[in-house]
């Protein structure tokens, strides 16, 4: 069953449900003490009300490690599909109505699912890189997440993560212990007076400048910690 229709069937906010409380509860001593997450600023998603949070991708454990840096709010993650089929991992975002994603060829049902938890005032999710990083620099970024801002009208947050769990095959990316750092940007700001192909390749740049920019808050502040 699809996370939009669990939803629908449930007739409840995902994010007030017992078993969502739970996992993230759990999900947060999981991320902080095994994996070590690191915040290094405070989360400026709003406390309601729908938004987009983007990131870079840097393993499967991505939307973990996100998610327990945000405790008011539920990230509903647009991910690959095939990360459904990791045991354990896989019930665990279909518990939390994350949108699977198939990489062949443009998944319409997977953006009417997305553009749905914005209407119903979530927040969703985004790796706008579309795969997983292999080096510290960011790669190209799809044009979908300035696409469906702009039709639901609804600001986008930038984060930055990086840490040992780079370039870990999924499975150990999860299981094995790491030392991850995170941090968020403020809402980018960019124009919304058109959905033509250069106007939505103007916000995706503006978009990946704001995460390019963490990236190298984010990497000054670590290399002074070590100096």
């Amino acid at each position: 069953m699809s996370s939009d229709k669990q939803q629908k069937k449930s007739g409840k906010n995902p994010e007030t449900t017992f078993s969502v409380r739970v996992l993230k509860a759990g999900n947060r001593f999981f991320t902080r003490f095994y994996h070590r997450l690191k915040v290094q600023n405070q989360c400026p998603l709003p406390t309601e009300g729908p938004a987009i949070l983007v990131c870079n991708h840097v393993s499967a454990l991505d939307p973990l490690l996100i998610q327990s840096a945000i405790r008011k709010r539920l990230v509903i993650w647009m991910m690959a599909g095939e990360y459904y089929d990791v045991p354990v991992l896989g019930s665990v975002f279909r518990a939390v109505h994350a949108i699977p994603v198939q990489r062949s060829g443009r998944d319409l049902t997977a953006t009417r699912a997305a553009l749905r938890a914005l209407e119903n005032g979530r927040i969703l999710g985004i790796f706008p890189e579309g795969k997983i990083e292999i080096s510290q620099e960011l790669l190209p970024f799809q044009t979908g997440v300035a696409l469906m801002a702009i039709k639901a009208g609804v600001d986008v947050y930038p984060a930055y993560l990086d840490g040992t769990q780079r370039g870990k095959e999924m499975v150990a990316a999860v299981a094995s212990p790491n030392k991850a750092r995170l941090t968020f940007g403020p809402k980018v700001e960019f124009d919304r007076s058109s959905t033509g192909k250069q106007a939505l390749e103007e916000a995706t740049g503006k978009i990946r400048e704001a995460i390019e920019g963490l990236r190298k808050q984010q990497a000054e502040r670590y290399n002074a910690a070590i100096t």
